[in-house]
């Protein structure tokens, strides 16, 4: 039978077939599955038949898979083509084919694709003023120590020749639908985490389109073609064994010039603790810094020392519930699936100012701003909430918020500024206001929301539908409140504005006989969280 299954495929199909169904007949579990002609499987049953699968080589070096059953005593050995697969009801377990995509210095590629001239310079974009965080930096100003989240200025003195860029957020977003849509072509399992990076779960995929690893090249592939910019991608069989591959996939800035990385990285079912635990215990999530500092007194350094801890003790040392999070990490187990629709659970703008405000003057205007901008986007997104937040940071540090939650849902600018003024007043300004910043939560869907017989509800709902009409049909800055009007028009807050802090004045251009361009900076960035 052996020697008839080399000598032609249909008919070694068929015996393969004919044998499944023999062992069906005394068992109800004995039916051959094949998600993935690739993919090792061993199928057991309860009775004398069994079915497994091997790779043999024939004629070349690529194995092709065949199918091994053994019934009543007998073998039979039949390679198994795509159109002669029977899936399984039970008594086999898939693997998890989970894909992290991140794009590469996102907000800088794309910067560098509008202006060709900045690449292979030190360009960082983020708020270049004094109180501007570094957003994102390319991989030749990675090479001077320079990260994300770091404040500007000591950006600004690791590497003095960067180029301060203050970021266009409409710009990354739409850059971002692009990615999508690309996504999308694959799974529409699709975890949005950020602009830049999503995980998707392709197990459904296999059948037509090939094995996690492939798709992933296929991904990567045409986002470089559509889009002109690289991503690195991970494979495995978690969201957190994806994630922390696709990092080691990344390239790695040199001082001699960027080292191109690996693109894809697979963790391998069955590879998982290799790779995941000679990895720094900061790469689990969970682990800050409060969390690593308490993990140094058990002399833990890589995600092998923490698994080793018993998870009584770490339950001790961090609480049970964050102890057993940990402990689960630290030996692979995450079952999170890819959830496509996360509901959003807030909406909130925030702004840091260059100097501190130290009176509710200024503050009452930035709040009617802030409202508005909140508003605008519930109203977009079609939901309101009931808890209005207001947040508040001082020149030191020290962040307040205080909250409010009203009976009826809120998607207004008035009413939402109302709220969000009486919790202002609650706040003594005099220490200097640094940040301020309004959200809503406990949203709900508007059309949901129970129609009410206040007059003056159902007034400022009108206006801030007409708001909206006149928005739409002439331009965000066609309409707003009075409050805002200042000198150059109306200031109204955007999408984006502030995100990383204020940027500096625009400096003067510094290019001279060598031909050097001038830094960029200025401009209008945007907001941490908003």
């Amino acid at each position: 039978m052996t020697g008839g299954c080399r000598r032609g495929g249909k008919l070694a199909s068929r015996v393969a077939v004919a044998a499944a169904t023999s062992a069906t007949a005394c068992c109800s579990a004995a039916v051959v599955a094949l998600d993935d002609p690739w993919t090792p499987l061993t199928l057991r049953t309860n009775c004398n038949a069994a079915a497994s699968t091997s790779s043999v080589v024939a004629g070349g070096s690529r194995p092709r898979r065949v199918v091994m059953l053994r019934h009543m005593g007998q073998t039979l050995f039949a390679p198994v083509h795509r159109s002669h697969r029977l899936w399984h009801t039970h008594g086999v377990e898939q693997h998890r084919s989970i894909l992290h995509v991140d794009m590469d210095a996102f907000y800088v590629a794309v910067e560098v694709r509008t202006d060709p001239s900045l690449a292979g310079r030190p360009v960082i974009v983020g708020g270049s003023g004094a109180r501007g965080v570094v957003a994102s930096c390319s991989y030749e100003a990675r090479a001077h120590g320079i990260h994300s989240a770091m404040p500007s200025t000591r950006a600004r003195r690791l590497c003095p020749e960067a180029v301060f860029l203050p970021g266009r957020y409409d710009l990354y977003q739409q850059c971002s639908h692009q990615l999508h849509e690309v996504l999308h072509r694959f799974t529409p399992l699709i975890e949005a985490i950020s602009l830049d990076e999503a995980f998707l779960d392709v197990g459904g995929a296999r059948r037509l389109l090939g094995t996690g690893v492939e798709i992933a090249w296929s991904i990567r592939r045409q986002i470089h073609d559509e889009m002109g910019l690289w991503s690195s991608v991970g494979v495995a069989t978690s969201k957190l064994l994806a994630k922390l591959a696709s990092k080691a996939a990344k390239p790695h800035a040199s001082l001699t010039g960027t080292i191109p990385g690996l693109g894809v990285k697979v963790v391998e079912p069955g590879a998982e603790l290799a790779f995941l635990h000679p990895l720094p215990v900061g790469a689990l999530w969970g682990v800050g810094p409060a969390t690593r500092r308490r993990l140094d007194r058990f002399g833990v350094t890589t995600v092998g020392d923490l698994a080793q801890i018993p998870p009584e003790t770490l339950e001790g040392a961090l609480g049970q519930a964050s102890g057993r999070h940990l402990h689960a990490l630290a030996w692979g187990r995450d079952t999170r699936a890819v959830e496509p629709e996360r509901g959003v659970k807030s909406v909130g703008h925030e702004e840091t100012y260059p100097r501190d405000h130290h009176d509710h003057e200024p503050l009452r205007r930035e709040v009617v701003r802030l409202a508005d901008a909140v508003a605008s986007r519930l109203r977009e997104a079609g939901r309101a909430g009931t808890t209005v937040v207001l947040k508040v940071r001082f020149g030191d540090f020290r962040t307040i918020t205080r909250s409010r939650t009203v009976p009826v849902p809120l998607d207004a600018g008035p009413p939402l500024a109302k709220v969000a003024h009486a919790l202002l007043e609650g706040v003594d300004p005099s220490p200097g206001v640094r940040l301020l910043g309004v959200s809503v939560s406990n949203l709900v869907q508007r059309d949901s929301v129970q129609l009410t017989l206040d007059d003056a509800e159902r007034e400022a709902d009108d206006v801030a539908r007409a708001v909206e009409d006149i928005r739409r049909r002439f331009g965000a800055a066609a309409v707003g409140p009075a409050s805002l009007l200042g000198p150059t028009g109306l200031e109204r807050k955007r999408r984006g504005d502030q995100q990383w802090g204020p940027t500096s004045p625009p400096s003067p251009p510094s290019g001279g006989p060598d031909g050097e361009l001038p830094r960029r900076s200025g401009g209008v960035s945007a907001d941490t969280d908003g």
